[in-house]
């Protein structure tokens, strides 16, 4: 999953936060929902701009930020 066709970071929406596809929509706040035990149905049906390519983009935005986290913190 290539996340960067999916997110993205713009300085004057949401204070420059990783959003979904230029939307107002943070991966914090999907990643949240998921930890909530949202469903994807329940959070599609309340952001029907959503698709779960996104999901999946927000996961693999995670992991690719935990492990760039992972490295940086062994090297240091």
């Amino acid at each position: 999953m290539n996340y960067r066709n999916y997110i993205t970071i713009e300085p004057n929406k949401r204070s420059g936060k990783p959003c979904l596809r230029g939307l107002r929509i943070t991966v914090y706040e999907v990643l949240e929902y998921l930890a909530s035990d949202m469903t994807e149905a329940e959070i599609l049906e309340d952001f029907p701009d959503l698709t779960r390519e996104d999901f999946k983009a927000c996961i693999a935005y995670a992991a690719n930020r935990e492990h760039r986290f992972m490295t940086a913190s062994i090297s240091a």
